[in-house]
């Protein structure tokens, strides 16, 4: 893995009235890396993700990449990453194929850069004939694997992915899971992935990111994280990193 540093949060704080979401997050995304944001949910793993991804503005704190610090708003940074939400849903009534369309032409000017971006995107989503029907009529798990080829067939240099296999049976997680790590791996590409599932973490993090009450508790790979807790698993390892069940 490149020790190149492409992502750095630094201080990060959003408060929603009385409650303070995210509080002084800090951690760096290295190239070619699928690093990850684990805790239970109301941790702040969304809202750190949507402050990288440019939907939130911080409080305060500063998001420095691609060897800059990134301007609130920034369409140049925007155009380098790709941000997948939770809760992303897919227009119904248009076919998975012109869904693609949609989201290429709001990357790309010219129509060969989009038509490639397509056929990448029909390869990602691993639909076959099926992406020329309406999404409305596609599982869960078929409009989430279209929703994560919209996201990657842009080439993003970094993917924000924002629990992408909540609610998924365990066939469509796992093939989830080899797209978004084939993805990094064969471009060198990041991603930043967020997840409640402690379990599956293990095998597509690089490294891992424990938050709990909108604070990062501790950094490491899977690895380091069960021998520093000598435990089996990270759901032991965060019980242990956060001083126990509440």
């Amino acid at each position: 893995m490149s020790s190149q540093v492409v992502l750095s949060a630094r201080g990060l704080v959003k408060k929603f009235g009385g409650v303070t979401a995210v509080n002084n997050v800090s951690f760096d995304v290295s190239s070619g890396e699928v690093f990850c944001i684990v805790g239970p949910n109301g941790a702040g793993k969304t809202t750190t993700l949507r402050i990288i991804a440019g939907i939130l503005e911080p409080d305060s704190g500063d998001i420095l990449a691609f060897g800059g610090k990134v301007q609130w708003g920034s369409i140049e940074y925007k155009r380098l990453i790709s941000y997948l939400p939770e809760d992303a849903g897919v227009y119904k009534n248009l076919t998975g194929l012109d869904y693609l369309k949609f989201m290429a032409s709001m990357y790309f000017d010219d129509s060969a850069s989009i038509e490639e971006a397509v056929e990448r995107g029909v390869k990602l989503s691993g639909l076959g004939v099926r992406v020329g029907d309406k999404a409305g009529g596609y599982s869960k798990g078929m409009k989430r694997r279209l929703l994560l080829a919209a996201a990657l067939m842009v080439n993003p240099k970094l993917a924000i992915l924002d629990e992408p296999t909540a609610g998924l049976d365990v066939v469509h997680s796992v093939d989830m899971r080899k797209v978004i790590l084939g993805y990094v791996k064969t471009t060198g590409s990041s991603a930043i992935v967020s997840s409640h599932n402690m379990l599956e973490v293990s095998y597509v993090c690089d490294r891992v990111a424990l938050i709990n009450k909108g604070v990062i508790v501790d950094v490491g790979t899977p690895g380091e994280l069960l021998e520093k807790y000598k435990v089996p698993n990270l759901e032991e390892a965060f019980i242990k990193a956060v001083g126990g069940l509440d």
